[in-house]
């Protein structure tokens, strides 16, 4: 510690008078044998302390963290599987239930999970500080998170494939290519009629027709490994410099779905047979608002379209600044992705519809399973919608180990960390881009985000709501805020009642359905059916992802001391370490002072009567 000025006070001398003694209250000269009197030995040794690792980021721009979000949330749930459920639940009377899944269950759950990162700054795994009982639910938000990954590139290496084919004259997937010629003519008087896009998909990208099933992956086709290669490298150099070279990226990659969704609008609405598409799209069959399958499908693809539970939309919350409005964000970013789905809803049906035109059957009649909405157009919607996702499922990973392992935090361990992260998921999704892949594909795809998720979600909103406490809860929220708007307290109230009665119970009924249809109806790809050895491995990835949270409770548990009751006690309590109030302490209590103060006898003198001191 720098030091040595010295605040001297002595008293007035006398002429000629000798010097008077001095006395340094912090350090004497010269022995003494009075035992009371004893040299002050100074201030006791500080401890060596590790060297600081580096510090947490934060987002460079104001709109980052926002157009993270968007990017994050808009991808394959939105312009894929929502035109396709309005498909399968009568057309445009989904988005009755749609729209109160949003409001009773997405909105509440999307505000918990950004407001518990941005309070704690921490990832998905670190922040249950605020409850340790409830770690293991981290620990599930990074497998599902994981599961995802594996296949969600798989995707774009698809999307790459089409992008490279795309540039071959005629397009290989048109019934002008010279190897569909022949088909074109023969199965156009056909009643099983193949399109040519179909056969392109199912021959040549996939290569599913020279496999049997599950059982029979077959060898990797390497074009597709190159692309898949493409891919994770592409992802690597995203994200090496962390938040600050990903939040840059995402101004193109969250704004670039929505010109490709447009283009998409205003080239089906050229096709012959569109409006009848679009038509469908809005009609309404209100019967179908009875089917409890209806309202199951609208709370499953609100858990798919905005991201919650897989712990990319906590980790990115950690990287903002504590007095970010976070009701503000939530509501811009939901109603934005929501608004997405039922904008590219036009760009599906209305292809649909040219497809319905060219077959002469009802549009209702067109597609018999989720992978028919138009193979050229779904491959569009790939390349445009599928980057940002991944983005926030690895920065999630590594968040979470950075934030367990500090040391990681320098730029060369990060870089080291994101490149194993990027290479093993690469080797493992080489099984996806095999002949028999899609197969394996479709497993993971249904499991992976199966009734796990929603596990995870409602142990979330559970243990925030009981464990750690909802007035807590909502108090933070408020302190984040600060000054908050009297519109964001009476929208609070809202989410306290969601958090505690409706949420829950919506969760509730969605798991129990969703076991139901688990073994009511087989998985199935096409006309192909899984077998049992393949149904049982999917139902293992979502217990896989379930018991990391009985497994979190118990060590926490066994952490404790004390009676059972106590250890839960304990093991619900914030440790001290949980970020509290952090914009409201003020660090330091102590007040060190850089100086040597020496006094003189005078000081330690009383002053004559009616006298005053110098």
């Amino acid at each position: 510690m720098p030091c040595t000025g010295h605040l001297d006070t002595p008293g007035p001398l006398a002429p000629n008078a000798p010097m008077e003694p001095t006395v340094n209250i912090f350090q004497t000269e010269g022995p003494t044998n009075d035992p009371t009197n004893q040299p002050w030995p100074g201030p006791p040794a500080q401890p060596e302390t590790p060297a600081p690792s580096p510090p947490r980021e934060t987002w460079a721009g104001k709109y980052d963290f926002l157009l993270s979000c968007l990017g994050y949330c808009v991808g394959l749930g939105n312009v894929w599987r929502f035109p396709y459920l309005c498909y399968r639940n009568g057309g445009g009377v989904f988005l009755i239930p749609y729209f109160i899944m949003l409001l009773v269950t997405g909105l509440p759950l999307f505000l918990m999970e950004l407001s518990l990162g941005q309070y704690g700054a921490a990832g998905p795994i670190t922040v249950w500080k605020c409850c340790p009982l409830l770690r293991g639910v981290g620990v599930a938000m990074l497998i599902v998170s994981s599961l995802v990954s594996l296949y969600y590139n798989v995707i774009i290496a698809w999307a790459f494939y089409y992008l490279g084919s795309s540039f071959r004259s005629p397009l290989p997937w048109s019934c002008d290519a010279p190897n569909n010629r022949d088909h074109c003519q023969n199965a156009s008087a056909s009643a099983s009629w193949v399109s040519a896009s179909e056969l392109f998909w199912k021959d040549r990208v996939l290569g599913v027709t020279h496999s049997s099933g599950l059982g029979d992956p077959g060898p990797v086709r390497w074009p597709l490994a190159l692309c898949l290669l493409a891919a994770w490298t592409l992802l690597f150099l995203c994200l090496l410099k962390g938040i600050r070279s990903s939040g840059k990226v995402v101004y193109f990659t969250a704004t670039f779905p929505y010109l490709v969704i447009l283009i998409l609008i205003v080239r089906g609405a050229t096709l012959d047979g569109s409006l009848d598409g679009v038509h469908f799209y809005l009609s309404s069959d209100w019967s179908r608002l009875q089917s409890a399958q209806v309202w199951s499908d609208a709370a499953s693809q609100i858990f798919y379209s905005l991201g919650i539970g897989f712990g990319g939309l906590l980790s990115m919350a950690s990287y903002n600044r504590f007095d970010n409005n976070v009701i503000r964000d939530t509501l811009v970013i939901t109603i934005g992705n929501c608004c997405t789905s039922f904008f590219a809803g036009f760009a599906i049906f209305s292809v649909l519809g040219h497809m319905a035109w060219k077959r002469q059957v009802p549009v209702g009649s067109v597609v018999d399973s989720g992978g028919g909405s138009g193979t050229g157009t779904r491959a569009g919607l790939c390349l445009g919608t599928s980057r940002c996702p991944v983005f926030g499922n690895i920065e999630g990973i590594t968040t979470a180990v950075l934030d367990e392992f500090p040391a990681l935090r320098s730029w060369r361990r990060k870089t080291a960390l994101l490149g194993v992260l990027c290479v093993s998921f690469f080797l493992l999704g080489l099984l996806l881009v095999t002949q028999g892949g899609i197969f394996w594909f479709t497993l993971i795809d249904t499991y992976s985000t199966g009734f796990g998720l929603i596990v995870v979600a409602l142990f979330m909103c559970l243990g925030v709501a009981f464990c750690y406490g909802v007035d807590q809860f909502c108090q933070d929220i408020v302190d984040m805020i600060c000054r908050c708007p009297p519109w964001c307290s009476r929208l609070l109230g809202y989410f306290k009642l969601c958090w505690i009665f409706f949420t829950p119970c919506l969760l509730l009924f969605t798991l129990i359905y969703t076991f139901l249809d688990m073994y009511s109806k087989p998985l199935r790809y096409g006309s192909y059916k899984f077998p049992a050895w393949g149904t049982s491995l999917g139902v293992c990835m979502g217990v896989l992802t379930c018991l990391q949270i009985p497994l979190g409770a118990a060590l926490a548990l066994g952490r404790e001391s004390g009676t059972l009751s106590d250890r839960f006690q304990k093991a619900t309590q914030p440790l001290h370490s949980w970020r509290t109030a952090t914009a409201r302490d003020v660090a330091g209590d102590v007040i060190d002072v850089p100086f040597t103060i020496t006094l003189t006898g005078s000081d330690f003198t009383a002053p004559p009567p009616g006298g005053t001191e110098a």
